[in-house]
């Protein structure tokens, strides 16, 4: 199996509650509800653990709260390597609806003190040469530049690992500048980039051609119920996602991006890995918190996952069903 190393630069003690329709302004009974620390790196990490990679997480994590995913840490069989910085992680709320709606609210976490980037950089530097592959995933705490993610990716590449983004908005913008391995944009996190709506799949193939132009090797597009899209030197394939029952979207394009790390850093055939990622996504969404590969349903959900060659649209763009 690999040895992968996550970076989370904004970690978050997640509270997420399954309730009804919420009645804005009353009193509201909730179902299942579950406080666990959080944050994409963290997140692909722990998926990644559970199929049997070697995973190391690392970035910066507030002291004030840390004791919470230290257990976590111990009881994934994660390795930790956090630079601890003052202050208190975020607490962010997520409000899953019958249905499938989900609602944020992010609070407040740590600021960075001035020499947190050098003091991340210098821990990178003997964990990078043990390590496959590196994930870097999330949003910038407060006073982060997204230079500082840029150099992150430099580092690592430098360094001869292929890295895998995950984040939003300028850090997006400028950890694609520095040409990462592979990108995994959302459907809005795409249309940022491109700077328009994209409306159809010849407007989705177009945004991750500029992408491309930009040096990124693998652009993976998570799309929700219409599937993922893959594009990558190869050629593009896009799955299609089995119907399932919809409680939570939370840690749905991070199981995804696990599990595309499982199948690409263990030789799999791109539609085996393709299929293999989609479908534990798919898994994902039916109940709060990371996609389970032991979950007793994930046989079915595997064949009964679809992925075919692009292009595949017909002429007005849209895609077949």
């Amino acid at each position: 199996m690999a040895r992968i190393l996550t970076i989370t630069l904004n970690p978050a003690l997640d509270l997420s509650v399954e309730t009804p329709t919420l009645a804005v302004g009353e009193v509201n009974r909730t179902g299942n509800t579950r406080l666990e620390p959080a944050g994409k790196g963290i997140n692909v990490a722990r998926v990644l653990a559970r199929l049997g990679h070697s995973v190391t997480v690392t970035g910066l994590m507030g002291e004030g709260n840390a004791s919470s995913f230290e257990r976590l840490f111990a009881a994934e069989g994660l390795q930790d390597s956090f630079v601890r910085v003052p202050g208190q992680n975020r607490i962010n709320i997520k409000i899953a609806e019958a249905g499938g709606r989900v609602t944020d609210l992010n609070g407040p976490g740590f600021r960075i003190p001035e020499d947190a980037l050098q003091r991340l950089e210098f821990r990178l530097a003997p964990l990078l040469p043990e390590c496959d592959g590196v994930v870097i995933g999330g949003s910038l705490p407060e006073g982060f530049p997204p230079s500082g993610l840029a150099a992150l990716v430099q580092q690592a590449s430098r360094a001869g690992k292929p890295v895998w983004l995950d984040t939003s908005g300028e850090g997006l913008k400028a950890g694609i500048e520095a040409a990462p391995f592979a990108v995994k944009p959302n459907m809005d996190e795409l249309s940022g980039l491109a700077g328009l709506p994209l409306t159809d799949m010849t407007a989705v193939e177009a945004a991750v051609a500029r992408v491309h132009a930009g040096g990124v090797s693998h652009v993976v597009v998570s799309m929700g119920a219409d599937g993922v899209l893959w594009s990558s030197p190869a050629g593009i394939l896009r799955s299609r996602v089995p119907p399932v029952s919809l409680v939570s979207t939370v840690c749905a394009g991070d199981t995804l991006l696990a599990g595309m790390l499982h199948g690409v850093l263990g030789g799999q055939p791109d539609e085996a890995a393709l299929t293999f990622a989609t479908a534990l996504s798919a898994e994902c969404v039916q109940h709060i918190g990371v996609g389970n590969p032991e979950a007793p349903d994930f046989s079915s959900l595997l064949q009964r996952t679809r992925v075919q060659p692009w292009p595949g649209q017909n002429n007005t763009g849209e895609m077949p069903l």
